[in-house]
């Protein structure tokens, strides 16, 4: 029996953990993220950097690409290679109530 996964074109499904994303999105969340979603400035991301996967609202500064929480508490500014580091955008979000429950353009 053969056993597939999901192709890297299909969106995917992960949660929210810590507050870094507040107060758009709690901790414990689910966020929608499209591998074909068109990135522009102020999207919502999903991009690889450090060896690690960052969720971040992406802030395209000339050539640069720069990774900011969401939360004033933090004041932490990631600067990312460019767009291949991207792996996907967030076009949706699942909170516990269906009022928490917002779609991304």
């Amino acid at each position: 029996m053969e056993v597939t996964g999901c192709s890297a074109a299909e969106p995917y499904a992960l949660r929210v953990l810590g507050d870094l994303m507040e107060p758009e999105f709690e901790h414990g969340c689910i966020i929608v993220v499209d591998p074909e979603g068109v990135v522009r400035d102020g999207s919502f991301v999903v991009a690889y950097h450090n060896d690690e996967f960052w969720f971040r609202q992406l802030h395209i500064d000339g050539d640069r690409y720069l990774l900011k929480c969401l939360n004033h508490a933090y004041d932490e500014v990631v600067e990312i290679p460019g767009i291949d580091a991207i792996h996907g955008v967030v076009t949706q979000k699942a909170g516990k109530r269906r009022k928490d429950h917002k779609r991304y353009d």
